[in-house]
């Protein structure tokens, strides 16, 4: 998939990562956006983010993509972290299961921060650790259906579905904002999983870029 120019886009949408420290959030974000993978596991602190343009059914959306720290001690940056997100990646780790059992509390404070129609990916990273699997799909995935998001596992390390993820989230936020721009966004049938997605707020990074789609 070809990388472009930064400011040629028609969409810009903010998606966050979160999740535990050391289930590979960073390691997601740089194989998305650089195709890079560091074996030197640092935490994040604070906040950092990256972008990357792809294109969706002949347009440019640039992710902009958030990535902070996991500790508890750095929760105070919450709501301006979550602030505009209309997308978001609930990172866990496949042999961690404490990880995963954090998932509905993560996935509880992003409810509380955001948009309730944010397009949410749950994600079993470190598949490749096969020998050491804690968490059986079939859990996450009825843990999904349960919650209504997106399920995927990937592998940072071998590449595995990490470009499919973060593609899946991009295009699923870019139908529901189209469907909204053709105003058919009042059937909820013709909407992913019944999802919409407000965009274009004051605060709000994740909007159509001026000129773009403009009646």
């Amino acid at each position: 998939m070809a990388y472009r120019a930064d400011e040629d886009y028609d969409y810009l949408f903010k998606v966050v990562l979160i999740g535990d420290s050391g289930v590979g959030k960073s390691n997601l974000l740089s194989r998305f956006t650089k195709n890079e993978f560091s074996n030197e596991s640092k935490s994040t602190i604070g906040v950092e983010f990256a972008t990357r343009t792809i294109s969706v059914d002949d347009k440019y959306v640039k992710a902009q993509i958030w990535d902070t720290a996991g500790q508890e001690r750095y929760r105070a940056i919450t709501s301006a972290y979550y602030r505009g997100a209309v997308g978001a990646l609930l990172v866990y780790d496949v042999t961690r299961h404490i990880t995963f059992e954090n998932v509905a509390r993560w996935l509880k404070e992003l409810k509380d921060h955001t948009d309730q129609n944010i397009v949410i990916m749950l994600v079993g990273n470190k598949a490749d650790l096969r020998h050491l699997r804690a968490v059986p799909v079939e859990e996450s995935s009825s843990f999904a259906e349960r919650e209504g998001t997106f399920f995927i596992e990937t592998s940072a390390l071998e590449s595995l579905n990490v470009e499919h993820a973060f593609t899946e989230v991009l295009t699923q936020i870019y139908r529901v904002v189209s469907r909204k721009a053709l105003d058919i966004g009042d059937d909820p049938a013709a909407l992913p999983k019944g999802k919409t997605v407000n965009i274009g707020g004051k605060d709000d990074v994740s909007a159509v870029k001026k000129g773009c789609c403009s009646g």
